[in-house]
């Protein structure tokens, strides 16, 4: 890939039952080829919980890519885009792990139903008093931007995230949460885990800061600053441009998460 032509950048994720697929490493050897064959670059995640991943190439690539992952996966991706001038993944990646989002906590993830806001009624939710708006990223992410009125758990990962609820809320008091994260995928996870601690109204931002980004005018967005992104653009502005990142903040999302590593 040259680095000075227009690359689409992709993420997407599923929590599904992948045992229809046949053996993970079987799946994961099917997904390499098709990495090569493409050119596309980036990293893929399966479990058995189901996928999570971020690829880059040119947008006639991708659309090769897109078409023949759904008929690996058995699926239809849902997908947050982008664009730069820079391939943001050099590497390819495809790994097998127990969780594709590490929360270390037992989920029904069918209690997520109903919990879902789409980015047209998000400012209408969070602007309501009694909603408790909760940033579930780290702190590095946090501090980069965020959603105006959002409380930060002060959390160097996401399996911290669980004690940062125990000590600080409580289901009597806070009946209503909302949280979001970057792509959706660790709300995905932790909404339901929230449910199954008997919080009685539980929402999250359906497609994470990004799709909110995509779909948000500028007039009427409610986030503040740029949004971290695990890849070499390090942030995104409101526009999903690059934005203004360090390289500092860089190297502390190599070492926290999986996804970024093939950046390198």
């Amino acid at each position: 890939m040259s680095e000075t032509e227009h690359f689409e950048i992709i993420s997407f994720y599923e929590f599904k039952d992948m045992s229809s697929l046949g053996v993970l490493t079987d799946v994961r050897e099917k997904v390499k080829e098709l990495f090569v064959e493409t050119e596309i670059r980036g990293t893929i995640i399966l479990a058995d919980e189901g996928y999570n991943g971020m690829v880059c190439g040119h947008e006639a690539q991708i659309a090769q890519f897109i078409d023949c992952v759904e008929q690996i996966l058995q699926t239809t991706l849902k997908m947050k885009t982008s664009f730069d001038d820079v391939a943001p993944f050099r590497k390819i990646d495809v790994k097998i792990k127990r969780e594709i989002v590490t929360l270390k906590r037992e989920v029904d993830i069918f209690l997520s139903e109903g919990t879902h806001v789409d980015a047209q009624d998000w400012n209408a939710i969070i602007s309501q008093p009694d909603v408790l708006l909760l940033d579930t990223r780290n702190d590095y992410e946090y501090k980069t931007g965020t959603f105006r009125g959002a409380i930060n758990p002060d959390i160097i990962k996401f399996s911290d995230l669980p004690d940062y609820v125990a000590e600080h809320l409580d289901p009597e008091k806070h009946k209503r949460v909302a949280m979001f994260c970057t792509g959706g995928i660790r709300c995905e996870k932790f909404a339901p885990y929230m449910k199954q601690l008997g919080f009685e109204e539980v929402y999250q931002l359906d497609g994470g800061i990004l799709k909110y980004l995509e779909q948000t005018s500028h007039e009427d967005s409610m986030w503040e600053g740029e949004c971290y992104v695990f890849d070499e653009r390090v942030t995104v502005d409101a526009t999903l441009a690059k934005g203004n990142g360090t390289d500092h903040s860089m190297r502390l999302a190599k070492r926290k998460n999986p996804l970024y590593k093939t950046a390198r």
